[in-house]
């Protein structure tokens, strides 16, 4: 039985553009996200989806929508699955990128995200930033995992044999994926925004085709 899930990264927001945290938090497309989400509809016309989900972030939805338009099926607004949500960076939320990395891995000499993960792995990072979150309300991996692997046991058990699927959702996220099913993929890269990565599960077994994919090649 084999399901194809193809993960995109929402387009540009603004938080993006002014390179601040965002995971929970949400702000809406700016007009470069608006064309990333319709390039990659584009780039995917010629897979025709059976289903399609998205977070419950707006700017998530928004991508989904935007996809789905240019896409031959009668698909035109993506079931809304929470679990696929942004990691939650709590006390972060919002912050200046630069500033919260230098507070997180700063001490360590890490002081950006790919260096965090680089150097602790994106299992690791969850749990160094929920270490860093006076609040104690940041992830960590556990917890991510808790709540993202029942939505894709959701998906995969509401899907039939052959079907392709679009999930609308997000950076850290879909690192976390790649990284899960295929450790030899790095993933201390950043994810670009309408960029495609495509899983497949198969006889119980999933795998990781490709990452953070903006050609044509689909």
């Amino acid at each position: 039985m084999a399901i194809t899930l193809y993960c995109v990264r929402h387009g540009q927001t603004y938080l993006n553009k002014y390179h601040r945290i965002q995971g929970v938090a949400d702000s809406a497309l700016t007009d470069q996200g608006i064309a990333d989400a319709i390039d990659a509809g584009k780039r995917l016309s010629k897979v025709k989806f059976d289903r399609a989900y998205s977070s419950n972030s707006p700017r998530a939805i928004h991508t989904g929508k935007l996809i789905l338009k240019e896409n031959p099926s009668e698909l035109d607004t993506p079931i809304v699955e929470p679990a696929f949500r942004e990691e939650n960076f709590g006390y972060f939320e919002g912050n200046d990128n630069t500033n919260t990395w230098h507070i997180v891995g700063g001490p360590l000499g890490q002081n950006s995200f790919n260096e965090i993960i680089a150097a602790n792995t994106i299992e690791g990072s969850k749990d160094m930033i929920a270490a860093a979150d006076p609040y104690g309300d940041a992830e960590n991996n556990e917890q991510f995992w808790a709540r993202l692997q029942p939505g894709i046991d959701r998906v995969l058990a509401d899907a039939n044999d052959g079907d392709n699927i679009l999930i609308a959702t997000h950076g850290t996220l879909i690192r976390s994926m790649v990284s899960k099913w295929n450790k030899d993929i790095n993933v201390a890269e950043s994810t670009l925004n309408g960029s495609v990565s495509k899983f497949v599960w198969d006889n119980g077994q999933m795998t990781v085709e490709y990452f953070n994919n903006v050609s044509e090649n689909i």
